[in-house]
């Protein structure tokens, strides 16, 4: 067997402080995952944001060049805009990552930022199916946890009770 597989632990027959080791890592794993997950919404929706934009700003219908010299506001950061002159409509610049932009026309960077958006839903469906599962996991340790704390408490109960009457 290799140190990769894994082997079906019966919880039942794990000690308490191990079990609560178990809930605290499935819990950050849970975090880790749903802020994962969050991001990967945002990327997403700025993604759709790319497409509305492209529709609404460049290609909107009309006579060709109709646009160019149009006022827009230029964003220097994500929070400072300076104005500005749209130059043309034939071309838009898309940031393919790391700081890499490539000139693409309106319709083809409408289809990269599709493509992304559809790949992202896939990614974020494939994480949301994790997700479920360690939340199914999380429930049955707490659930096992629970059980084991309360027969301990009333073993110790009964272990008080009884021990009281010997002397």
């Amino acid at each position: 067997m290799t140190s990769k597989e894994t082997q079906p632990v019966n919880l039942s027959t794990l000690p308490i402080p191990q079990l609560t080791s178990i809930k605290n890592q499935l819990t950050q794993e849970l975090q880790h995952l749903t802020n994962s997950f969050t991001q990967l919404r945002a990327a997403q929706s700025k993604f759709r944001d790319c497409i509305k934009s492209i529709r609404e700003g460049v290609e909107k219908e009309g006579k060709e060049g109709e646009f160019v010299g149009a006022p827009i506001l230029v964003p220097l950061t994500p929070s400072l805009y300076v104005p500005g002159k749209l130059a043309s409509t034939q071309t838009v610049l898309v940031d393919v990552g790391t700081g890499f932009y490539v000139e693409k026309t309106p319709a083809v960077a409408r289809q990269f930022y599709t493509s992304k958006v559809e790949e992202l839903g896939k990614t974020l469906k494939d994480l949301e199916t994790i997700v479920q599962g360690k939340q199914g996991n999380l429930s049955v340790v707490e659930d096992v946890l629970r059980q084991r704390m309360i027969s301990e408490s009333t073993s110790n109960s009964q272990d008080a009770k009884g021990g009281g009457g010997d002397g």
